[in-house]
Formats: C-alpha cells, structure tokens, sequence
C-alpha cells in the first residue's frame, strides 16, 4: 500500500470514527464515545509514525498517543485530574518538539496569548477550589505550547499549520475550563471536540524541506 493510501484509509477511519462519536454525543451514548473519541487522534499518531522518524516526530507522536490517554480519561468524571494531567504531559511534548528545530524566544508573540488566557483564568479561578494549583499550572503549560508555536512562524518552512493546530487546541481547552470552572455553556461539547481534533490535525503536520531550520 503506498503513502498516500494509507493516509486517505486513517483519513477514513478517523472521520467515520469522529462522526460516531458525535453520535454518541447526541444520543447520549456513553460506550460509543468510549470507543470512538481516540480512534481520530489514533489515526494522526498512526499517520505520523509513518514518516521518516527524528527528535521532533517522536515527540509529536508522544503528544499525540499522551492525548488518546487523556481522550479515554476525560469521559469518567472521576478520572477529570488524570485527563488533565495526560494532556499536560502532551502538551510539554509537543513544546519540546518545537524547540528541537526553532529556540529563538520571539517574546512579543507571547502577548497575544497573555490577553488571552490571563481574562480566562481569571474568570475560571473563583471555582477551581482544590483544582487551582493543577488548574493554573495547565493553564501556563499550554500557553507555553502556543507560543512556542508560533514562535517558529517564519524561522521553520512550513510551521504554521502547527502553530494554527495550537491555537485550536488552546480554544477548545479555553472551552472546557469556562463550561467547568466558571459557567456551563449549552451545547460546548460539540465544539469543544471539533476544534480539539482540528488543532491536532494542525500540529501533526509536518513537511520540513532538507535543510536545518534556523535557531
């Protein structure tokens, strides 16, 4: 089977899988979005482990197959803080593979992210109670893992995919802490999972040319 082959198959697997778990979502089935919700993001780390393998694919795929973790985790209740702690643990891989190629530090792109989640976390931290301190360091892990994202645009070919895909994820987990923290919002289910499986597509994508990036 060629590349491209297999990639449209995990292409088709993950969207009949994604479409299942939306399903699930609105009929209320919880064993159907047990078992699809990781198969998307099992696709892209099948997907990414098919391509020529160094420090950066490893640790995208360690993010990646840390996420499908945190996916089956998020859907027990009791589970929420090992969720949190699986996606924090992806989301630090996915930092260290974007200063394996890119560690100018670009602070200025930090802001956009500071007036972002500093109103968030603000609005979320009356109602974290015992969840504040692994609450506030997910909240600075991840605004970490946009900026360094977006602080490869321009130095790295081909980075802003990724650095897109971070944004997404950043939305959706912005989502999940307001529904929980500070007010439920009607419906958030939906796009909370559309732009999570977005932002990971986004940050999987990876077609750097032969040459180094710039550091």
């Amino acid at each position: 089977m060629t590349t491209s082959a297999k990639a449209r198959g995990l292409a088709f697997v993950a969207f009949v899988a994604a479409a299942g778990y939306l399903v699930g979502l609105w009929r209320d089935w919880p064993t159907l979005r047990l078992a699809a919700k990781p198969v998307p993001v099992l696709c892209l780390l099948l997907w990414v482990l098919d391509e020529p393998g160094d420090r950066y694919a490893r640790f995208i795929a360690a993010g990646l197959a840390l996420s499908m973790v945190g996916d089956g985790a998020l859907e027990f209740p009791g589970l929420f803080l090992a969720g949190l702690g699986a996606f924090l643990a992806a989301h630090i891989s996915y930092i260290m593979a974007f200063v394996t190629n890119s560690s100018r530090l670009h602070l200025l792109r930090t802001l956009p992210f500071l007036f972002w989640l500093v109103p968030t976390y603000t609005k979320m931290r009356p109602g974290l109670g015992a969840m504040t301190i692994p609450v506030t360091i997910y909240v600075a892990v991840i605004g970490a893992m946009m900026w360094r994202a977006a602080a490869r645009v321009g130095d790295v070919p081909s980075a802003t995919p990724a650095a897109v895909g971070a944004i997404l994820f950043g939305l959706s987990d912005t989502l999940i802490g307001l529904d929980r923290f500070h007010a439920p919002i009607p419906g958030v289910r939906y796009p909370i999972i559309l732009l999570y499986w977005a932002g990971q597509v986004g940050i999987s994508q990876r077609r750097l040319g032969p040459g180094r990036a710039r550091s």
